[in-house]
């Protein structure tokens, strides 16, 4: 068996050899070399030709996210960033998904070594999938954009959204069908797919509901950073609140977001919960409920992710009326799910990411014999 190989770089001596020792346990991986700064790393990934790297952020010499973002121009290779979840580890965190990360690892900031053993399954799993993934080389990285201001005009809009490097939101006349709702379902990978749907949406987009597994502390960075880059705007589902037209919610982290009504308007039910199909916030949770409550205005849409989180409950969204839009495997980083709701026959349409947000606004334009109605 080929094992997977991998490199860590970590300025810290205690968590190399953490590290070292939890990858060099299992049967399918070896630590091929550890580095204790990104210049030194460079050089042993030149030497060794790793298939996974594991990255710290706060490092001497260079910053993880300065030696992140030269690695995905000039050497596009899996990376998994393993860091202290800071004050501001979630915006750095969405940061460095942005700049092409597969995934992340909060290291914790006191008794490391019992909290990595603690960390050492999900660490693994992580490796693993990262080893599986399609990476491409970052041409352009989306820069920050200064908050979306309240009225600003469609133009003035897409002049700043092409200014920032973002995709110009869709443009299509007639009027928008907003009394349907738009169900999202995302893991590894996910991050970047959402954006580059969500920035493509004009303000007068129906509701939008997203489950995208992400452990708690990073969901709230992760819609206020979607919330400065699009028209629409973009928040945490906070319980009992009414899901409106023009805005995104996002499932917070550790929870169970779903759909219920509350008289004619859809209402965000937030909850603990039981994990489902082991996530918390589950794809699965999220979809069962548009099936139920939302059925035949509903419009699914599932991305890139490991794992069968959600394919059954999108199959019972298209038996309720739902149309289904799933990522194709070429734009995928991971094709998991995706690839599961295919297999259960849930998809009315398999695009690239690219094809999926006009898609979208072509079939939510006011023409109602195009509709399951």
């Amino acid at each position: 068996m080929k094992k997977i190989r991998v490199v860590v770089v970590d300025d810290s001596a205690l968590v190399r050899s953490l590290l070292t020792e939890i990858i060099n346990r299992q049967p399918d991986m070896e630590c091929v070399g550890s580095a204790n700064d990104p210049l030194v790393a460079r050089e042993m990934i030149r030497e060794l030709d790793p298939d996974v790297i594991t990255l710290d952020i706060e490092m001497p010499r260079m910053d993880g996210l300065d030696f992140l973002g030269r690695l995905m121009r000039l050497r596009p290779m899996p990376v998994v960033m393993i860091s202290t979840l800071t004050e501001r580890g979630g915006e750095v965190t969405m940061r460095a998904l942005e700049l092409g990360a597969v995934d992340f690892v909060s290291k914790p900031r006191v008794g490391v070594a019992d909290g990595l053993s603690e960390l050492s399954t999900q660490i693994v799993e992580k490796v693993r999938i990262a080893a599986t993934a399609k990476i491409k080389r970052m041409v352009s990285v989306v820069t920050d954009s200064p908050a979306r201001p309240v009225g600003l005009n469609n133009s003035l809009e897409r002049l700043k959204a092409s200014a920032s490097g973002l995709p110009q939101p869709v443009a299509l006349a007639g009027r928008i069908l907003t009394e349907k709702l738009v169900v999202i379902g995302a893991s590894t990978g996910g991050t970047e797919a959402i954006r580059e749907i969500l920035t493509r949406l004009p303000a007068n987009s129906p509701g939008i509901v997203i489950t995208q597994h992400m452990p708690p502390g990073f969901t709230t960075s992760f819609a206020t950073r979607l919330n400065n880059l699009c028209q629409i705007a973009v928040q945490e589902a906070v319980h009992g609140e009414r899901i409106l037209p023009g805005h995104a919610y996002i499932a917070p982290g550790g929870k169970q977001f779903r759909v219920g009504r509350s008289g004619a308007n859809y209402q965000a039910i937030v909850e603990d919960g039981e994990l489902v199909n082991r996530h918390r916030p589950s794809v699965e949770v999220l979809f069962k409920s548009a099936a139920t409550v939302v059925g035949r205005n509903a419009i699914g849409i599932m991305l890139t992710g490991m794992g069968n989180d959600g394919a059954s409950a999108m199959r019972a969204m298209k038996d309720a009326g739902s149309y289904n839009f799933v990522q194709d495997e070429a734009s995928c980083i991971v094709f998991g799910m995706p690839k599961e709701a295919i297999l259960h026959g849930a998809a009315d349409e398999v695009l690239p990411l690219s094809g999926i947000a006009p898609a979208l606004m072509a079939r939510l334009q006011a023409a109602p014999d195009r509709y399951r109605l």
